[in-house]
């Protein structure tokens, strides 16, 4: 989640949704993503919304601003979803993000899924994940964690090679990760308890060679994961790397170099029996997908707790106040978190469709692509980077390297 929000348009203090975002809300797939704010200490790379003790200075001991009483807020935002969506249809996933949402205890994570439950419903075999540092759990927390109701959870490894780690500024031993993989299988994170484990990785980092993510995949690949992330490095403005990298301390990631290590990656991956799915993700098979990211991809509706988390319902996307402790205060006076909203309209859903869509396995539908769109069609063919599969067009390995560039030809 990026920190910088955008503007849209004043939010209701209630919450209240227009009555054309709720007709068929019942109907809809639904999830619940829950942001939680808190790092140990904040990697050089990243641009999310997340905070550390220093960063909240004297607002750490705002309620709801800090670990110890950020999970009774998260609460009290689960109740307003009740009250403003009434009855929803049940509750497909759930995805704890953050930050580190490990850093708070088990038992108060525990609570924020029981109130989800209890004001919104859980669906039968519900997906619910949390993320977690390899370095934020122990045994006994997997398995307080998997007794509270979480079936699914995904280690930000990123790296195995220590050097690529420091410039991360990531702070775990890349011993651990098999670890707590174990651990986690133990807990029954694991397919044959219903549950899964995903390791997240990164690669482009500066000074990481092809040999040093050759061996991050081996070695993630050796904790026998059901589904695997992998992103490349992206330099965001603002934050400690871009800083490194304009003064000149680092090199900015290079094109050929990213395409060659996702290459890699998905050479890797599939012959270990992981299948895309996702430009950048993989999985063992379709019960290890990532349900909840699906549920983005492919415009559904979901409610985004916490600081800065963003919801949409039926063509609504709203956006809560960024700072924990002004997201503490509006939760303590009883009113909405969202800052700001935007209504969709048919152009803009149109649009993010092909965005999104195009990047799954299963590919768009073409009746999505307006005339000109499905006249560019031939020509992404003719050069190797779709294919027509039935009424879909589908990335090829190339056109994946490639898709940002396809999906500006296909929106022309």
């Amino acid at each position: 989640m990026p920190s910088a929000l955008p503007e849209g348009e004043p939010a209701p203090s209630d919450g209240s949704l227009p009555a054309s975002a709720l007709a068929g809300v019942a109907e809809r797939p639904f999830g619940v993503y829950v942001h939680v704010p808190f790092c140990t200490v904040r990697c050089g790379y990243c641009d999310f919304n997340t905070y550390t003790v220093a960063d909240l200075g004297t607002a750490g001991g705002v309620p709801g601003a800090s670990r110890t009483t950020y999970a009774a807020a998260a609460v009290e935002e689960v109740r307003l979803a009740g009250r403003v969506l009434g009855t929803p249809a049940p509750v497909e996933t759930v995805f704890l993000g953050g930050g580190t949402p490990t850093l708070l205890s088990p038992a108060d994570l525990g609570a924020v899924l029981a109130a989800i439950d209890d004001e919104l419903g859980l669906a039968p075999g519900a997906e619910v994940t949390t993320e977690a540092n390899p370095d934020s759990v122990t045994a006994p927390d997997l398995v307080a964690l998997r007794e509270a109701g979480f079936n699914r959870i995904s280690f930000g490894m990123q790296s195995a090679v220590g050097h690529v780690l420091r410039v991360l500024d990531r702070t775990h031993d890349p011993a651990r990760v098999p670890d707590v993989v174990a651990w986690a299988r133990a807990a029954g994170f694991e397919p044959a308890s219903g549950g899964s484990i995903s390791l997240d990785l990164i690669y482009g980092t500066p000074g990481e060679s092809l040999a040093d993510w050759e061996a991050t995949l081996d070695a993630a690949l050796a904790c026998g994961p059901d589904h695997v992330s992998a992103y490349s490095l992206i330099v965001e403005d603002g934050t400690a790397l871009a800083r490194r990298v304009r003064r000149g301390e680092l090199p900015m990631p290079d094109e050929d170099d990213l395409a060659d290590k996702y290459a890699v990656a998905d050479a890797r991956l599939s012959a270990a029996g992981l299948g895309w799915y996702e430009v950048s993700n993989w999985a063992t098979d379709e019960s290890t997908r990532c349900r909840h990211n699906l549920l983005y991809w492919t415009g559904a509706d979901w409610w985004g707790v916490g600081p800065g988390a963003h919801s949409h319902v039926g063509g609504v996307r709203w956006w809560n106040v960024r700072h924990p402790a002004a997201y503490a205060d509006r939760i303590a006076a009883g009113v909405s978190p969202a800052q700001a909203r935007e209504v969709l309209d048919p152009g803009t859903r149109r649009v993010e469709r092909v965005l999104l869509e195009l990047r799954l396995r299963q590919g768009l539908p073409l009746a999505v692509l307006d005339e000109a769109g499905r006249a560019a069609v031939d020509g992404q063919v003719a050069r190797g980077l779709v294919t027509v599969e039935g009424d879909r067009l589908v990335l090829t390995a190339e056109g994946r390297l490639l898709a940002d560039g396809v999906v500006r030809d296909l929106l022309p």
